[in-house]
């Protein structure tokens, strides 16, 4: 992939607000959001219109920079990486609504963030001209400096679920409100990420117009070029880039760490000096190299097909989630030796190995990085349905 200009200032970008981020670390976690001057100045460096087309006042970088930049910046900060990484994505959801309401919401500007929740934890009745919808969706990270919220519905006429063209699955929109449309429900205490604000959102008998409704599994964006041809696998690729960056963020704090010359209790030399460490350090070490390379290499052939074949991308979609469960297995290993070696210094509130372990088994949890993806590619290497990417 050949960068721009702008892919080049952005990741540079990145990478010098670094120490700022890692400095305000402890800042995001406390406050379990971002703060509001970092949040500015993320804003400013072009993170949350780095994927938005430069027709609307975005970067439109590629999707290995975008990947480098979001690497870099959970490396400095988990939390900071997961909550950028979604803000960012906005220009994607946005694409599938119609053309015209997505050139009127950026019409004001490029830095519009979207939050929202993909579950279908809600319901939408048919109306005249839209939906009233109720619901109440978890996990809506950013919500609290989002400028528009959504929730994902079943769709009901007539008291029951309108069929969707999947056969047995009801038809599901996501439900898109102004913020101050929504009410946020303070329920984001939890092992770790913290800082990204995940709170639970809800409306009730809230009328959504049809020009906000839009299909996030199955809808086709509005915006033409090879970042918006299956956003759902960019964003798998983008996850999978915050997870690269928190075991790597781990190896940077355990390196830092053997440099004081810390020695363990009853040990002969220093963390630096023994032998036994500095082999776990070199595994790791290849283990984040390894990831990192597989990441690459995912993404390269997924931005190929995107720009020479888009019809293709969506095949490549399960061997992507396969990656991503794969990348975030091999990661919380690594972050798993890192507290370990770290000893009696990780379990301290505030000690930054106890931020990426906590942060890196937060995400494991999460339904994309399921050991089931490696079903799904297992499935279509032998030509049957892969489920969700079928």
């Amino acid at each position: 992939m050949t960068k721009n200009v702008e892919a080049t200032k952005v990741l540079a970008a990145a990478r010098e607000l670094t120490p700022v981020i890692s400095a305000r670390a402890a800042d995001t976690e406390a406050g379990r959001r971002l703060p509001a001057d970092l949040l500015a100045q993320l804003k400013q460096a072009g993170f949350f219109r780095m994927f938005l087309p430069r027709s609307h006042g975005g970067l439109d970088i590629d999707l290995r920079t975008g990947l480098e930049v979001l690497e870099t910046l959970a490396r400095a900060d988990g939390s900071t990486g997961w909550t950028t990484m979604l803000g960012s994505e906005s220009p994607h959801l946005f694409a599938l609504l119609s053309r015209e309401r997505f050139d009127s919401i950026y019409s004001g500007g490029p830095d519009v963030i979207m939050g929202g929740a993909f579950n279908a934890q809600g319901q939408a009745v048919v109306e005249q001209g839209g939906y009233r919808a109720s619901g109440r969706w978890g996990f809506a990270t950013g919500c609290q400096h989002a400028d528009w919220l959504f929730g994902n519905c079943v769709v009901l006429k007539d008291g029951q679920p309108v069929p969707s063209p999947v056969e047995g699955m009801p038809l599901t929109r996501g439900m898109l409100f102004r913020a101050n449309e929504v009410r946020i429900l303070d329920t984001w205490n939890v092992l770790g990420l913290k800082g990204t604000g995940s709170h639970d959102i809800t409306v009730e008998g809230a009328f959504c117009p049809e020009v906000n409704a839009f299909d996030i599994f199955m809808g086709t964006p509005c915006v033409p070029g090879p970042g918006f041809v299956a956003p759902l696998a960019h964003f798998v690729l983008h996850m999978a880039a915050v997870v690269l960056g928190i075991a790597q963020g781990a190896v940077d704090d355990l390196v830092a760490l053997a440099s004081t010359g810390k020695r363990r209790l009853y040990a002969r030399t220093s963390l630096a000096e023994s032998p036994v460490f500095q082999l776990k350090l070199g595994r790791i070490e290849l283990d984040v190299r390894a990831a990192r390379a597989l990441l690459r290499e995912s993404a390269d052939e997924f931005w190929a097909a995107c720009v020479n074949d888009p019809a293709t991308a969506a095949k490549i979609a399960p061997r992507l989630s396969s990656t991503l469960a794969w990348v975030t297995e091999t990661a919380a290993g690594v972050v798993g030796t890192c507290y370990q070696a770290g000893g009696a210094h990780s379990l301290r509130d505030g000690a930054p190995l106890q931020r990426r372990f906590r942060d890196i088994h937060t995400f494991r949890q999460h339904a994309a990085a399921a050991e089931g993806w490696f079903g799904q590619a297992g499935a279509a290497l032998l030509g049957q349905p892969t489920g969700f990417w079928t």
